[in-house]
């Protein structure tokens, strides 16, 4: 699956932010395995002293950023499995901010992070990797949203490049 063959219907506009990141022929497989490497890649880059920094007050410290690109790839991986199982009911939004609050990410280690962030990854790896093209179709709603699988793959991936971003211009 390409991402060129997404259509509007598949997510909501909002989300389309992070998905246009990724090429129009980028396969969604091999997206996910070439963005869990290049990402944790890129994080073991950050220099020990800027993982606290936060380039304001009430701005996340890359450690919160990463726990929340963790937690953000569980709830969605959960949400593509639901839909691919043919989940009826809609899904409930979440806080991104009340989970950082609550994730005691200042008491992590950079290398603890990534090293979750690349296992919650080979999760969703098997995941998607076990999806037919027709469960990468299948619709469910979200947040309000209608939503499938394969869109959701390409937020994944798009999410950690637009965190890779904010961190190189706001962090480093």
């Amino acid at each position: 699956m390409i991402k060129s063959k997404l259509t509007n219907g598949e997510i909501g506009e909002f989300y389309w932010g992070y998905i246009n990141r990724i090429p129009d022929d980028a396969e969604l497989i091999q997206t996910l395995e070439e963005n869990t490497k290049e990402f944790s890649e890129f994080l073991k880059t950050i220099p020990q002293d800027r993982w606290s920094y936060r380039y304001e007050p009430g701005k996340w410290s890359i450690l919160e950023m990463v726990q929340h690109i963790i937690d953000t790839e569980r709830i969605f991986q959960y949400r593509a499995l639901c839909f691919a199982r043919n989940e009826n009911g809609p899904l409930p939004g979440f806080d991104h901010d009340i989970y950082v609050l609550n994730s005691d990410a200042e008491n992590r280690e950079p290398e603890d992070l990534i090293a979750e962030f690349k296992c919650v990854r080979e999760s969703c790896l098997y995941l998607y990797k076990s999806l037919s093209e027709d469960k990468l179709k299948v619709n469910g709603n979200m947040n309000d949203m209608n939503a499938t699988p394969r869109a959701i793959g390409y937020i994944m991936a798009g999410h950690a490049l637009h965190h890779k971003e904010v961190i190189t211009n706001k962090y480093l």
